[in-house]
């Protein structure tokens, strides 16, 4: 089996990284993600829920999205407390050429968004012991 098909060497990556820098960069997408882009009535609070504890243990977000106005994209996360710190662009501590955003985690509904939720999920329930036991 590929190493990181197993979800436990995944989770223990993010792990490992969080404990070396005590914080990660997480892309999110908007459409369908954390936006109702099909305006079908779904609601996305579990994911902004997990955006909102990202934040308060450190994290930089990063809304990575294929909509074409990024002042729409801004202003809907602004209005609806969604915490973010770039849309479409990179760290600015992490210096690249490249159209993919940097990130050490990606939430997007078409791309394992369970799965990555659950291991971001239990990095916020470890990072919150650690902080319990200090």
């Amino acid at each position: 089996m590929d190493h990181y098909l197993n979800t436990q060497n995944a989770y223990q990556r993010l792990l490992d990284e969080y404990l070396r820098y005590g914080s990660l960069v997480v892309a999110f997408d908007f459409d369908d993600t954390v936006y109702d882009y099909h305006q079908k009535g779904r609601s996305y609070h579990d994911v902004i829920g997990l955006l909102r504890d990202l934040r308060r243990i450190g994290c930089y977000l990063i809304c990575w999205t294929g909509q074409q106005d990024p002042e729409f994209v801004a202003d809907y996360l602004r209005s609806n407390d969604i915490p973010f710190d770039a849309v479409n662009e990179h760290p600015p501590f992490r210096a690249s050429q490249s159209r993919k955003v940097y990130a050490n985690a990606y939430l997007d509904d078409r791309a394992g968004l369970a799965q990555v939720f659950g291991e971001l999920s239990a990095l916020v329930r470890q990072a919150d012991q650690m902080s319990e036991a200090r």
